[in-house]
């Protein structure tokens, strides 16, 4: 027959596995909760953002759009999927605008979405990008000049393949003669 410490040392590691499950079973619901919340929010910021760019004169062309980017990756050709909230346009521009919800997302000083903002600019192929804040109410152009200058945008996209056309014309008229 067991002796009473013994026995006081087995209920203490039965209830020590028993709160030990218990704390990871409250642990998993909360972090589930927080999601739910998290997702919830970023749902509801999404259509906030919507509304916020339609008010901003916004047509959107596009909602959770979504292309294909080919990069080199050590030589070799990878076609990455991306999506983003929307593609919107207005007076013959267009934009890639992403909605960004909570205290750290939404800041151009937070660097993942600073970088999400430029891999969205360039790989959408479009004249620029907006943050999107529905929680303050804001919808701000977001620029890369370097990449700006390096692309046709708007106007110069038409004049360009005019001048190129003309370009071929020449050269072909050229060689006829």
């Amino acid at each position: 027959m067991p002796k009473a410490p013994e026995l006081l040392a087995a209920a203490g590691a039965a209830l020590s596995a028993l709160l030990f499950l218990l704390a990871l079973v409250l642990k998993r619901k909360l972090a589930s909760l927080r999601q739910r919340r998290r997702a919830l929010r970023a749902v509801r910021g999404e259509e906030e953002g919507a509304a916020l760019l339609l008010q901003r004169g916004y047509r959107i062309d596009a909602r959770q759009a979504q292309t294909r980017w080919a990069i080199l990756f050590g030589g070799e050709r990878r076609e990455i999927a991306l999506r983003a909230d929307y593609l919107v346009s207005r007076g013959g521009k267009r934009w890639v605008a992403e909605v960004k919800t909570g205290s750290r997302a939404p800041s151009i000083g937070h660097a993942p979405t600073r970088r999400q903002i430029l891999e969205y600019r360039h790989a959408f192929d479009v004249d620029g990008a907006l943050l999107v804040e529905p929680e303050r109410g804001c919808v701000t152009e977001v620029d890369f000049p370097a990449l700006s200058r390096s692309r046709p945008t708007g106007w110069q996209r038409p004049l360009l393949w005019l001048t190129l056309g003309a370009a071929i014309g020449a050269v072909l008229a050229r060689f006829q003669s």
